[in-house]
């Protein structure tokens, strides 16, 4: 039986990306990020962007995979959640080539492609995901053929917190590797407000915290608060990262106890963070469980993990596209899985 070959599309945010996934087998996964050097993401202006530049990631897709585009045979694209002006430019460009190639086409949910990707391209079988982006902050396990949320954050996702406060620091968009830099050069610990609550975590109160501590700059560059007390730029990002990072292994780990799981994936683009990782993996070492984390280009927003779960999902894939549409507050335990 011929493997199915899908296209998939990841138009959420900040990432325009084209994957294409034959059978089990990544072919292609090509990106373009929208970027600023100063202020965060705007949504019109990511629009833009995911305009620009759709058909030169196709292109560089069908390059990278070796196949025409007629070789396709299902397309796949992010239904939700998103950003609304970014999912649109997905939908649209979905519809498009089903139209022209008259193929079927599937949206699918980008925080189940997160976790699902990660069975794929790492032994994970049955983990609890840790999935840490700048929208999304879940901690996600398979249970009564559903994926439940056991813990998530209150207010804001740990992405947009790292660019909030970036973007108080003047660092530009996206933050979170620009204060992971920081964090590296630092070693004094900032005691900051810590939020579990329950199998919850919120980090507004930190946020709230960290710019008071840092309301201006004395004349040797260090941060002053209101009260004249002085803090390196590299020490407050050492300490968020310290503080942050505990919480969401807290949660994960009260998620595996609780579901009595041995195994533990990152997903989302913060998963990038050294810091983060190093701590999942002791966590899970002094637990006797298993840890995995895929590939860098695979934990970011990606086309891959949405051609992927299209292919595993391809039994809800329609040729009326006019019925396809976008969920921008879709959630995780809202998706009907019907592949396990």
């Amino acid at each position: 039986m011929k493997q199915p070959i899908c296209i998939g599309i990841e138009s959420t945010a900040h990432t325009f990306g084209v994957g294409i996934v034959r059978g089990k087998s990544i072919l292609a996964n090509a990106r373009d990020a929208y970027t600023t050097e100063q202020g965060g993401i705007n949504p019109s202006d990511a629009r833009a962007h995911h305009e620009a530049v759709k058909q030169t990631v196709l292109d560089k897709a069908l390059e990278q995979a070796g196949i025409r585009l007629q070789d396709a045979t299902l397309i796949a694209f992010s239904q939700g959640p998103g950003l609304p002006p970014c999912l649109v430019v997905g939908l649209e460009f979905a519809r498009h080539l089903g139209r022209t190639l008259r193929l079927p086409v599937v949206g699918v949910n980008h925080c189940v492609a997160h976790l699902e990707i990660a069975r794929l391209a790492t032994p994970a079988k049955d983990p609890v995901l840790l999935y840490a982006s700048g929208a999304n902050t879940q901690v996600i396990a398979y249970e009564g053929n559903t994926y439940r949320v056991f813990g998530e954050t209150l207010d804001q996702g740990i992405g947009n917190f790292l660019d909030q406060f970036a973007r108080h620091l003047g660092l530009g968009f996206p933050g979170g590797p620009k204060i992971e830099a920081l964090a590296a050069q630092g070693s004094t610990y900032i005691p900051l407000p810590y939020a579990v609550k329950g199998m919850d975590v919120s980090f507004s109160g930190m946020l709230t915290n960290l710019k008071q501590k840092s309301v201006r700059k004395d004349g040797q560059g260090r941060y002053v608060n209101a009260k004249g007390d002085r803090y390196a730029v590299e020490n407050l990002c050492y300490s968020l990262q310290e503080t942050a990072f505990a919480m969401l292994i807290e949660v994960a780990e009260r998620a595996m106890a609780h579901c009595r799981k041995k195994e533990l994936a990152l997903g989302g683009g913060v998963a990038c963070n050294s810091r983060l990782q190093a701590m999942a993996a002791s966590m899970c070492q002094e637990r006797g469980a298993r840890y995995y984390c895929p590939e860098r280009s695979l934990l970011v927003d990606n086309g891959a993990m949405i051609a992927w779960l299209g292919i595993l999902a391809k039994e809800h894939a329609t040729t009326d596209y006019a019925s396809l549409d976008i969920l921008p507050r879709w959630r995780t335990d809202q998706v009907e899985v019907s592949w396990r």
